[in-house]
């Protein structure tokens, strides 16, 4: 499988498998480390993470699997996120849930990734959600001090609109790589926002969180999802494949933004489901056969 380069440095695979359900699928640290080493094998090397998921358990569970095999570590790609400060049991002093993107938390939270993980360095730092309260003069500083201590080597973002990127962006020595959006055919947001034209102009490749919609696509959920369930039936059929995920991933892949999703998925099949659909040929009349359906009208 080809990789996709983002920078000098910094090579993910275009299928990433996110872990943001980790602890959901009650695997011990062994049958976690089997599970990765076997999707290495079919060439998703890029794990996404981020430091609050799992109620701030995800990354430590990845991190004992890697323990177990640390030489693994120099055939994967970690991502994980910062910003967000959760109400959780190992914050009791906090009374309600905020964004934090000051100096000393992105270099507190890096920190703590790092001792999860067990590794010295992070392939990609995103910043998790744009907020209210931002100085990027402060997010600027935080990580040139993270890549200059080799504990960061690329920085981006997530959620973040053209504007936010931009704005970001003009305070940092080391561009940002990449924005991590949700992307899926049920949610077209970013496609009318300006951020696929930004991306494709910029020739940034966006990853996409929930391209399945969190199944609310697969199971048909209210008017939308059943049409686009018609859709993508119909699709399926003509392209001769048994699977709408396939045919979800395949549309994903033929945007020319080169969009790379994020499979959050722990069983396999899913996985070798999206690797499938990089070598499926849809249309561009079956493309906008699905986007119109998740419209709900034809193109003006």
């Amino acid at each position: 499988m080809h990789k996709v380069k983002l920078s000098s440095d910094l090579q993910l695979s275009p299928i990433i498998h996110g872990h943001w359900r980790l602890r959901e699928w009650n695997m011990n640290a062994q049958e976690i480390l089997a599970f990765t080493e076997k999707s290495v094998e079919l060439g998703v090397t890029s794990i996404d993470h981020a430091d609050i998921y799992g109620d701030y358990r995800c990354e430590k569970l990845f991190g004992q699997a890697l323990g177990l095999k640390p030489s693994l570590r120099k055939e994967i790609q970690i991502v994980t996120k910062c910003g967000i400060k959760l109400v959780s049991e190992k914050y009791p002093e906090r009374k309600l849930k905020t964004y934090d993107y000051s100096f000393r938390h992105i270099i507190s939270s890096v920190d703590n990734s790092l001792q999860n993980f067990g590794t010295d360095y992070l392939d990609l730092l995103l910043l998790h959600r744009p907020s209210p309260f931002f100085d990027p003069q402060e997010v600027a500083r935080a990580f040139a001090h993270l890549r200059e201590s080799g504990k960061v080597i690329n920085f981006g973002v997530s959620n973040f609109n053209p504007l936010q990127f931009e704005m970001l962006n003009e305070h940092l020595e080391e561009k940002l790589v990449t924005n991590q959006v949700e992307i899926s055919p049920l949610c077209l947001e970013h496609f009318k926002n300006g951020n696929i034209d930004y991306f494709m102009k910029n020739k940034i490749r966006p990853m996409a969180w929930s391209p399945l919609a969190g199944g609310e696509i697969m199971n048909k959920v209210g008017d939308k999802g059943a049409r686009l369930g018609k859709a993508l039936n119909k699709v399926a059929h003509e392209i001769g494949i048994e699977s709408i995920d396939k045919v979800i991933y395949a549309w994903l892949f033929k945007h020319p933004s080169g969009i790379m999703p994020i499979v959050g998925s722990g069983k396999f099949e899913r996985l070798q489901h999206a690797v499938d659909a990089l070598n499926i040929n849809m249309s561009l009349e079956q493309w906008f056969e699905i986007y119109n359906a998740s419209e709900g009208h034809e193109l003006p």
